[in-house]
């Protein structure tokens, strides 16, 4: 059966459902029991047929809704930390994915036109990064402490106000999708102009490996956010300019939840980003190979959530059927 005709099929009880579930408190035990039937065999349909949809998201959505208030007795289940990590996201990856790579796209566009620029127009880099930072910075380089500006503030208060810029960055980047993905854009754009132009003030200084080696020990996490948070900017973005069978303000309430978890769990990378880049950055005078293991650990955690956590939990109807029969 075509997604479509499915939807069409069983649009009105699922709208019925997600109103009852609204009010959740006053439904009897018979008439969660049955809600839950049906949802965990409609989810189960779906996730076989389209398992990438965004009908399986809102479906996992509101069975998941049911099923903490039958197992609230049971903390071992119904932990919503634990469903968030185990069940909510890796769906809402999985079903993003694609966004995951125009937001990479669009980061590594940015990026490569800031470098080339800059390589082109003298004035390029102060023009981006202004001249307060690139005289800081040429001033370093003459000192022979290049990466200087990391070790130039208290290890807490810069903790504290890097981490913070991060994840205000990250809200921003999703919350301007908004305009129809458009303002996700620029901001993941913007950017990857600043970094471009970043690197290649530093290597034009022949100093580019060094500042590889230094920044991406912070970089990989830091920067691989800024594209998750683009992602699910274009997701809620997405979901208004295509709201497939499903009315638009309906689909832009989906794209945005599944935007704001994506957004959510990248809050750990930003601690630990900052934490690195506050307290270990600094030290350039560590051994090539701990810097090179802290990128590989990195960039093991980045991968993970790419390509790994989407599959934890690929068929969620069918533990769910294993729940409800326990």
């Amino acid at each position: 059966m075509r997604q479509g005709l499915f939807v069409k099929i069983n649009e009105d009880k699922w709208l019925d459902f997600e109103k009852k579930i609204s009010n959740i408190q006053a439904l009897t035990a018979d008439e969660l029991s049955g809600i839950y039937v049906h949802l965990t065999e409609d989810l189960a349909y779906a996730n076989a047929k389209y398992p990438d949809s965004e009908l399986v998201a809102y479906l996992n959505g509101l069975t998941l809704k049911v099923h903490n208030v039958i197992y609230r007795n049971k903390p071992e289940k119904s932990n919503r930390f634990v469903q968030y990590w185990k069940y909510e996201l890796p769906q809402v990856l999985k079903s993003s994915k694609k966004y995951l790579w125009y937001s990479f796209l669009i980061f590594a566009v940015g990026i490569s036109i800031g470098a080339l620029s800059a390589a082109n127009d003298q004035t390029f880099i102060r023009l981006i990064l202004g001249d307060q930072y690139v005289n800081m910075t040429l001033d370093n380089i003459e000192k022979g402490d290049p990466m200087g500006v990391y070790g130039s503030s208290e290890e807490g208060i810069m903790f504290l106000g890097i981490t913070f810029n991060n994840i205000r960055v990250s809200f921003i980047a999703f919350a301007l999708g908004i305009f129809f993905s458009v303002g996700t854009g620029y901001v993941l754009f913007s950017n990857g102009v600043m970094v471009g132009a970043f690197h290649y003030l530093f290597f034009q200084n022949g100093l580019f490996d060094e500042t590889i080696l230094t920044i991406w020990v912070h970089g990989t996490l830091e920067l691989s956010a800024i594209v998750f948070a683009g992602a699910a900017g274009l997701t809620m973005g997405h979901s208004i300019l295509f709201p497939g069978t499903y009315p638009r303000g309906h689909s832009f309430r989906n794209g945005a939840k599944k935007g704001l978890k994506i957004v959510i769990s990248l809050i750990p990378f930003f601690i630990v980003a900052g934490f690195i880049e506050s307290f270990i950055t600094r030290h350039t005078e560590w051994p090539l190979f701990i810097k090179l293991i802290i990128i590989g650990i990195s960039a093991a955690i980045v991968i993970f959530y790419l390509y790994f956590l989407p599959n934890l939990n690929r068929y969620v109807g069918k533990e769910l059927r294993a729940i409800q029969k326990a």
